[in-house]
């Protein structure tokens, strides 16, 4: 491994680049999609889903993956997610009905549930300590980077045509040979192992799940929302929007990227009780913005917070999954991860049909506000050996 490690590295870093742009790379096209689709009952709506409804079916497949990939290894089912990645993601430019564009983003889905449950199982079982510790926060780096440049593509396409964006999937045939090349089948992987089902994580990982959800539900008003938001300012160049939402992810790269540093000076809980807080002052930004530089700077704010977030989430699962069900207990990260993400316009939507888009951010700053407070106190009173576990 040592000879070829940083292409082994730079492979996991492309297929987890895939992960963050299966989502959000077509979020600057939303507004005129749905004017294109404007004959369609709850069209705008509908939209949303379109952007979301991957996130459902990641949230389905991640488990089935999990408990595929620690019977049957990792990689063949990783080339068949990176091919079905291309060919579903690419389908919206060529579809013309909208139910039709659901269901391919659907199957999109399913090819993102396996890829990335299978990148961080593959991160957890090659590399141990402080070297997962530094590669966990430059994977999220380096998703976060990703989405700057596909989203920032996806707005420049955006503006020649909503349908543009979708052949920014077909990347994923150009990270096929990597994978076939520089990947390797993990030696810890112990097939047969009767006493696996008896084997269990500790339970405090469901609280780390279902924060992740709720990390999710909350940080997805950016892509979501943000677009129509920035419209109501004034903003008409999807190119802004697409800089506007980029401008969370380049932030959030910028707090991964530091992550190992911020790790060996603060504790899991401390790590979240700070993400929340930025996140909380970013989206009070949002309701007291007039223009499209607070909107950015409200961007800053949020990605800084959340890019800390996600690798803390992401290292504190590897460290206490045991490594006969890491596969298992990764996908049900992944599933939580993608829940929040699909459920995001769900919870959201009831709240639009009361509150204004601003007072909707106003609102989820204050949950945010309690979050970090809670895992201040939780910080406070839990044990030493909580904490490291």
């Amino acid at each position: 491994m040592d000879k070829h490690n940083w292409k082994l590295k730079l492979t996991l870093l492309l297929v987890s680049s895939l992960t963050i742009m299966s989502v959000i790379t077509i979020s600057p096209a939303l507004p005129r999609m749905a004017s294109a689709f404007s004959g369609v009952t709850n069209a705008t709506f509908l939209v949303k889903l379109v952007l979301t409804i991957p996130a459902l079916m990641i949230a389905v497949f991640s488990p089935i993956t999990g408990r595929l990939i620690d019977k049957h290894g990792r990689l063949k089912i990783l080339w068949f997610s990176l091919v079905l990645y291309a060919l579903c993601g690419s389908a919206g430019y060529f579809l013309n009905n909208l139910y039709h564009i659901l269901i391919s983003r659907a199957l999109l889905g399913v090819a993102v549930g396996m890829s990335m449950t299978i990148v961080i199982t593959l991160i957890a079982d090659y590399f141990e300590g402080l070297e997962r510790q530094k590669f966990v926060g430059l994977q999220i780096a380096f998703m976060s980077i990703g989405g700057i440049v596909f989203i920032g593509l996806g707005g420049i396409l955006s503006d020649l045509g909503w349908r543009y964006p979708f052949l920014i999937y077909l990347s994923s045939l150009v990270v096929l040979p990597f994978s076939i090349a520089y990947l390797y089948k993990p030696t810890v992987i112990k097939k047969g192992n009767e006493a696996t089902p008896f084997i269990k994580a500790p339970p405090i990982i469901w609280m780390l799940f279902i924060n992740t959800m709720l990390m999710w539900i909350i940080f997805f008003l950016i892509p979501v929302q943000i677009p129509f938001y920035l419209k109501t300012l004034g903003v008409e160049k999807n190119a802004l929007v697409g800089a506007a939402i980029a401008t969370s992810t380049a932030f959030s790269a910028i707090s991964s990227f530091a992550y190992s540093k911020i790790k060996s000076r603060f504790s899991f809980l401390t790590i979240f009780s700070m993400g929340y807080l930025l996140m909380a002052l970013g989206f009070i930004c949002v309701f007291f913005s007039s223009s499209f530089v607070m909107v950015v700077v409200a961007m800053m704010l949020s990605g800084f917070g959340m890019g800390m977030m996600i690798p803390n989430t992401n290292m504190w699962v590897m460290k206490i999954a045991p490594p006969a069900i890491r596969g298992k207990e990764i996908g049900k990260l992944t599933t939580f991860w993608f829940l929040g993400q699909f459920l995001s316009p769900i919870v959201i939507f009831p709240v639009l049909n009361v509150l204004s888009v601003s007072a909707t951010f106003m609102l989820a700053s204050g949950f945010l506000f309690l979050m970090s407070i809670t895992f201040l106190v939780f910080h406070s009173t839990a044990t030493g050996k909580l904490i490291t576990q």
